[in-house]
């Protein structure tokens, strides 16, 4: 089980490994826009999801940079979601 707290509000997620690499997923808070509530992502900068995710972007202006971070949204089950995310160069 997963603790997540901020703000006094306390968060008790699922635990759960990433499926393309293996790590453990960490809770993070979306910014409000979003409408999510805490969700569960993938931090690591080695996951395959998240290396290859830059080429997957359509649309995207070229020289973005942008990529995704695999992410299980609580709220729906736990199915998964794309999170916007930089990637390293």
């Amino acid at each position: 089980m997963v603790i997540h707290e901020y703000a006094g509000i306390v968060t008790e997620l699922e635990d759960h490994d990433c499926p393309h690499c293996g790590k453990p997923m960490e809770p993070w808070l979306p910014p409000p826009e979003t409408g999510w509530d805490v969700i569960l992502i993938c931090n690591s900068n080695s996951c395959p999801f998240y290396l290859g995710s830059e080429e997957e972007i359509a649309h995207k202006r070229e020289g973005s940079h942008l990529g995704c971070r695999y992410a299980l949204n609580p709220q729906n089950g736990y199915k998964p979601v794309n999170v916007l995310a930089v990637c390293p160069h």
